[in-house]
């Protein structure tokens, strides 16, 4: 069973490479057969824990310690190293690893450049902006954002969450591609929990985050860990953002800030000349779309599902937020899809409820008909539960006089 990974990599080298099937089925140790299956299904597989048992699993991570050291070890000096701690297999289910798991290794020291061609590389890291917005009910919030840059023409863009989660990360890494108008060959991103599984060795990114990648037919380049020089391009954006955007600004709400940094970026920043690119960033970067990859139209669903419980007064609970749904719900499990400004409940399939998602801590969001309903409901139970009911008194009478008949 071959997993998101592997599909999001045989969909980018054969759409975005131009490789052949054999060239990729060579590459990634599987059968051509295998590969025409996988290009076949356009949607990510389903994400499955891999089986235990290979004599190699107790080794991996000191494979991975030995590439962190060099990359392009070979496979016989590792074989030798790992049989000095008891590895009983043999040199081709090694090999067939190293094949997987070395480009990862290689990659993460090849990326660094001193100059990049137009459409070959980008740079996502998370930005904590120190700024907080009202969200509602005398509320504020922290954001952060999210800064997607193209090193060659020194373009950027930014989308704001209030967390930095996966689900934030899917949704925000979506927009930023949408506002540079396109997807470079690669991406280059630090090990972040949002985007990667944490202690992964060696690193790998989150099902749901390789599924995006795959989508949009984007290879990911993630960094080896300690080492801030790596991020240079993307930390001298966040820092041109703090110095020249934020000050001596306020915002009302996320999507002001959201709308103020939009306008500001294709006023300012891309106007300006930046030294090291030679050219004003908005000239550079008209060539550099005419590089990127066009989007996938429509876009891959970055919405987040679960299931919830609906509590005894008629509410799910969705991100510490509790949501009205049609009375009668109580106990039963319910289906919900989350996007960045909404909340939708289904039942076996069928819609049930829509909200504005909310953002304030603990909050209640209360649908007018739910409340109109909740209320009359609340009433009937009411008045049965302080209403006597008075009912007449048998005539047993009419009992006796039907025994005497049948004497």
């Amino acid at each position: 069973m071959y997993q998101v990974h592997d599909w999001a990599e045989v969909h980018r080298l054969f759409h975005r490479e131009g490789w052949t099937k054999t060239r990729i089925a060579d590459q990634l140790a599987m059968s051509r057969n295998t590969v025409t299956r996988l290009l076949e299904v356009s949607e990510p597989p389903r994400y499955e824990r891999a089986a235990a048992g290979s004599k190699l699993d107790p080794h991996k991570g000191s494979i991975a310690a030995m590439l962190d050291v060099d990359p392009k070890v070979p496979a016989t000096v590792i074989i030798e190293h790992l049989r000095r701690d008891g590895y009983e297999g043999g040199i081709t289910i090694l090999k067939d690893y190293l094949q997987g798991v070395r480009p990862l290794f290689v990659g993460a020291r090849s990326y660094q450049r001193t100059s990049y061609l137009p459409g070959e590389v980008g740079h996502t890291d998370w930005w904590e902006t120190g700024v907080s917005v009202p969200v509602g009910r005398r509320i504020t919030r922290e954001v952060f954002g999210l800064v997607t840059t193209l090193p060659h023409s020194a373009a950027h863009a930014a989308v704001f969450a209030f967390s930095k989660t996966m689900p934030d990360f899917l949704p925000a890494f979506s927009g930023t591609l949408v506002r540079l108008g396109g997807v470079p060959q690669a991406m280059v991103v630090d090990r972040d929990t949002s985007i990667v599984v944490p202690r992964s060795r060696p690193a790998r990114l989150h099902p749901e985050v390789a599924g995006l990648f795959g989508a949009l037919r984007l290879r990911p380049i993630i960094l080896k860990p300690r080492r801030p020089e790596s991020k240079g391009q993307g930390e001298r954006t966040i820092g041109y953002l703090e110095t020249s955007f934020l000050p001596l600004r306020s915002f009302d709400s996320i999507e002001d800030l959201q709308t103020q940094h939009d306008q500001w970026a294709l006023e300012v920043a891309f106007r300006r000349h930046h030294r090291r690119v030679g050219h004003k960033v908005a000239d550079a970067w008209k060539v550099e779309q005419g590089f990127l990859a066009p989007l996938p139209d429509p876009l891959p669903d970055v919405d987040r599902r679960a299931e919830v419980r609906v509590t005894k007064d008629g509410f799910c609970r969705v991100a510490d937020v509790d949501y009205s749904v049609p009375p009668g719900m109580s106990g039963r499990r319910l289906q919900v899809r989350v996007s960045t400004t909404q909340v939708v409940v289904f039942s076996e399939g069928v819609e049930i409820a829509r909200h504005r998602r909310s953002y304030v801590p603990a909050d209640v969001v209360l649908d007018a008909t739910h409340a109109r309903q909740l209320r009359l409901a609340r009433d009937a139970q009411r008045r049965l539960r302080d209403t006597d009911p008075q009912l007449p008194a048998p005539d047993l009478a009419r009992y006796d006089a039907l025994m005497e008949a049948h004497r």
